[in-house]
C-alpha cells in the first residue's frame, strides 16, 4: 500500500479550510513514519496508552489528537502532550482535563461532542446541553481549557439522507451557536466513509483512517 499516494489523494479532495486528521489507531510506528514523511503532522487515537507509546517514539512536532470515548481516569496520562480531545461530553470531564492541563501548565484543547446519530452506543451531548454548558459560570472557571468547537459522529446507516441531515442539524446548530460563542472555529465531523457528505454539511476537520492507512 502507497500510503504517500493515498494521503496526496485524500488531501486533493478537500477544501484548503477543512483540517485532516489521519487516523492512525491499531497502526506501526513504522506505517506512521510513512505518512509523517508524506507531510502529514496530525494523527488521531482512539486508546491512550497507544497514544502515549506513540508519542514516545515518535517525532515531537506531532499535533496528537484524541479521537476515542475518553475515560476520566486516563487523562493524566496525556495531559503533557495532547493537541486536541474530539469526544469531551460532560462537564465532569473538562474539570479533569483542567486539572491536568494545569499541572503541566498546559492549555488543552476541546471538542464537545454532540449526540446527532439515533444509535445508543454513540456518546455525546445534547444540543441543549451543550448550549447551557458554554454557557456557564463553572466552566468560565476552567482556565486551563480550551473549547475550540464541537464534534459528531453519525448513525452507522447506508441510508445517505440519514447522515445528510444528521451533519446539517449540527452544522446548523454551530453556526447559530457561534454568535453568542465566536471562539467556536472548528467542526470535527466525517470519517473515511462519510467525509464528503460531512464536507458538503459544513465540516472543518475530518477524521480518515482506512483510506489513507488501509483496513483494519
Amino acid at each position: 500500500m502507497n500510503i504517500a499516494n493515498n494521503l496526496k489523494k485524500t488531501k486533493s479532495q478537500l477544501p484548503k479550510h477543512v483540517t485532516l486528521v489521519a487516523v492512525s489507531k491499531t497502526k506501526p510506528v513504522e506505517t506512521i513514519l510513512e505518512a509523517y514523511d508524506a507531510g502529514q503532522r496530525i494523527f488521531g487515537e482512539n486508546k491512550i496508552q497507544e497514544m502515549v507509546d506513540k508519542f514516545e517514539t515518535l517525532p515531537k512536532d506531532i499535533k496528537w489528537h484524541m479521537i476515542g470515548h475518553l475515560q476520566r481516569n486516563k487523562v493524566k496520562y496525556m495531559a503533557h502532550f495532547v493537541d486536541l480531545i474530539h469526544g469531551v461530553d460532560s462537564f465532569k470531564t473538562l474539570k479533569e482535563i483542567n486539572k491536568q492541563a494545569l499541572k503541566h501548565d498546559r492549555v488543552i484543547n476541546c471538542l464537545l461532542q454532540a449526540k446527532i446519530a439515533k444509535e445508543d452506543t454513540k456518546f455525546g451531548m445534547s444540543f441543549n446541553e451543550i448550549k447551557d454548558l458554554l454557557s456557564s459560570d463553572a466552566v468560565k472557571d476552567l482556565t486551563h481549557i480550551n473549547i475550540t468547537g464541537l464534534m459528531g459522529m453519525s448513525t452507522f446507516t447506508a441510508d445517505i439522507e440519514q447522515i445528510k441531515n444528521e451533519f446539517s442539524n449540527l452544522n446548523a446548530f454551530f453556526v447559530q451557536l457561534k454568535i453568542e460563542h465566536p471562539s467556536l472555529q472548528t467542526l470535527s465531523m466525517g470519517m473515511s466513509g462519510d467525509y464528503p457528505i460531512a464536507i458538503a454539511n459544513g465540516s472543518t476537520m475530518v477524521r480518515v483512517g482506512s483510506a489513507i492507512f488501509g483496513s483494519r
